[in-house]
């Protein structure tokens, strides 16, 4: 639920689907047993390249999203298309 929160948060605070009305952001859950696989989609933004601080400061009220999604997922990551983004994370059992 935490990373799942973050992605979300992220989407709406930092893509055009936050920004406009009627934005849209979506998830997507997958689960095949092994592997739970979360795709949060949106509609992108001018700076489209995810970007985790290589220092987390533990004081602040943001900024630790993606940093939360790379060390306790089991794999994460993101594509951009003509018309959206997607970020996502896998959690193995």
């Amino acid at each position: 639920m935490l990373l799942v929160g973050e992605l979300v948060a992220n989407s709406v605070k930092h893509s055009e689907s936050g920004r406009r009305p009627g934005g849209v952001v979506s998830l997507r859950v997958y689960d095949d047993g092994r592997t739970v696989r979360v795709e949060v989609v949106d509609e992108g933004s001018a700076t489209d390249i995810p970007r985790i601080p290589s220092q987390v400061d533990p004081f602040r009220e943001s900024g630790r999203g993606l940093w939360l999604v790379r060390e306790l997922s089991s794999a994460w990551g993101w594509r951009k298309d003509p018309t959206s983004r997607t970020v996502w994370f896998e959690v193995a059992d």
